[in-house]
């Protein structure tokens, strides 16, 4: 069976704008800011200038979200012993915290939606979720963006 590959993207697109409207939270940290708090957690201590890079923004743009970050008592910050200039980030206890909570409410959210589904749709979503995860975590190809 031929996939149109284009054509898949566009409906996956769909459905993670549908699931993020379904999981979404208004309140602070906005997303920028819990992705940089959950980049912080998974990679450990980084450079200002390397999470902003990660995250896709401008170094002054993560400066100013660090200095909110740091205000709000979600992230560290110290100068880098071996480059004065440089600042290094690390999640603090809080912001791990603020993660925890932030997924265990999105968690809640879908699941009443998920309690709707037949349980033939939960077993395919269940058996998709692998081959999701790879998709989610794929690189970004050259040239292309993310």
């Amino acid at each position: 069976m031929h996939v149109d590959r284009r054509e898949l993207a566009e409906q996956l697109d769909d459905v993670v704008l549908g699931l993020r409207r379904l999981t979404l939270d208004r309140q602070e940290p906005n997303l920028t800011a819990a992705s940089a708090l959950a980049t912080l957690r998974r990679e450990g201590t980084c450079r200002v200038t390397e999470l902003a890079a990660a995250e896709g923004i401008s170094q002054p743009s993560m400066t100013a979200l660090a200095a909110r970050l740091t205000d709000a008592g979600l992230v560290h910050r110290r100068t880098d012993p071996a480059d004065r200039p440089a600042v290094l980030l690390s999640v603090a206890p809080a912001g791990a915290d603020l993660l925890d909570q932030r997924r265990e409410a999105r968690a809640a959210r879908l699941t009443g939606p998920l309690a709707t589904l037949a349980e033939d749709d939960v077993r395919a979503i269940t058996h998709a979720l692998p081959a999701l995860t790879r998709l989610a975590g794929a690189p970004t190809p050259p040239g292309g963006t993310r």
